[in-house]
């Protein structure tokens, strides 16, 4: 009897049966891609900065030694080289397509969520503050961008939900790379879960062909869509969003062009939107000089590109540093990389932005703005507010002035 008659047909879901189906501890992700939604713990992938991949490809190829079909990595990387990692090989993973316009509601709207108490981190003042000193900096050629965030801790009375969080995330915005994460570690009284919707791919990888969509340069969305209009004419033409989108479309294609025979990069960007956000956009395309180089890997990829300009800044270095210096917590994995890649190099990984860490009664929410020459204080301070729209609304928040 022939080995295709022995073979066992895969079940079928929908992608919003998976969403109802995410329990604290699972990975939920879910793209225009695709949805994935694992379970359990096979393998747990310990590794330095810089070996990461090298890592998963080891622990992939023993899961397939053992017998494990289409084993795939999963979870999230920190910003920084010495942050924290959570990556694990499932026991179970299952796939559907994208989520659809609605898949959020599989949750009860009587899903209480808050009433929060909301301190920010650092405050306003002093967030403007800081965009201040870079721009000192920056005029004393130190270096040319710098990326500064900030975040708002929320407390509730009660534990806060992940389930209803995430669906309403995901109802919010179903093309975005909405993400549920368990980055529980050693010692944390609590567990921990990273949840978001970032509108940035890092790097996507099928086959021989990779894809990067960076972003940079910003402008809040209006509920008026004549207003809407004005200021995507206005992102359009700003010389000084373009300088820092340019900086960052170039990085990520040089870094990309090391590993591919062709690459496609346009020479405009254009504007994509997110229910809270107007973004310059560049998707860049390539086709892998060797996909069989472990080099080429999804995750390989991605801790090259990590980080772009657009969460980072330029000089990477020089832009870290003044990072640590005038932020007054550490990222963690704010500004890190989520996704899962699998056994052949195939995977996605985003940039993880517009998302929160919950933690019992805990959340905190994180946004950052591109700081360079000609940046206004009071309107990079204005673009973090908008950015934390984007969790504030699933949590049912309102930032203060």
């Amino acid at each position: 009897m022939s080995s295709s008659v022995l073979a066992r047909p895969r079940p079928t879901h929908r992608a919003a049966d998976l969403l109802s189906a995410y329990l604290p501890g699972s990975f939920y992700y879910s793209s225009p891609g695709g949805t994935v939604l694992a379970d359990g713990v096979l393998r747990s992938v310990r590794a330095e900065s810089g070996r990461r991949a090298e890592a998963v490809a080891a622990e992939l190829a023993a899961a397939v030694a053992d017998g494990v079909v289409e084993p795939i990595v999963v979870g999230a990387l920190g910003f920084r080289p010495d942050s924290e990692s959570s990556l694990v090989v499932p026991a179970v993973v299952r796939r559907a397509s994208a989520p659809e316009s609605g898949d959020g509601a599989v949750l009860s709207r009587q899903d209480r969520l808050g009433p929060w108490d909301i301190t920010p981190r650092p405050e306003r003042e002093a967030y403007a503050a800081a965009v201040v000193r870079a721009l000192r900096r920056i005029e004393d050629g130190e270096l040319e961008k710098v990326v500064l965030a900030r975040s708002l801790e929320l407390t509730a009375d009660a534990p806060v939900p992940v389930p209803p969080l995430l669906a309403r995330v995901v109802q919010a915005n179903p093309a975005a790379h909405a993400f549920a994460v368990d980055i529980t570690a050693v010692g944390d009284a609590a567990p921990r879960t990273l949840v978001g919707a970032s509108p940035e791919l890092l790097v996507s990888r099928r086959g021989v062909t990779v894809v990067a969509n960076p972003l940079a340069g910003s402008r809040p969305r209006s509920t008026d869509e004549a207003e809407n209009r004005r200021r995507i004419a206005e992102l359009l033409s700003s010389d000084k969003d373009r300088r820092e989108h340019a900086h960052v479309a170039a990085q990520v294609a040089e870094v990309l062009g090391r590993f591919c025979g062709e690459l496609d990069v346009p020479s405009e960007p254009e504007v994509i939107g997110t229910p809270t956000m107007w973004h310059l956009s560049t998707r860049i395309t390539g086709t892998l000089a060797d996909p069989r180089d472990p080099a080429t890997s999804s995750l390989a990829l991605a801790e090259a590109l990590h980080p772009t300009p657009a969460v980072c800044g330029t000089p990477t270095a020089s832009a870290r540093d003044l990072i640590t210096e005038l932020e007054p917590d550490d990222r963690g994995y704010y500004a890190g990389l989520v996704g899962w890649t699998g056994a052949d190099g195939d995977g996605e990984w985003v940039v993880t932005i517009r998302c929160a860490e919950v933690c019992d009664r805990t959340v905190r929410v994180f946004a950052g703005a591109g700081i360079v020459e000609g940046s206004d204080p009071a309107a990079e301070l204005a673009e973090t507010s908008a950015k934390f729209r984007t969790l504030l609304g699933a949590l049912g928040a309102e930032e203060t002035s």
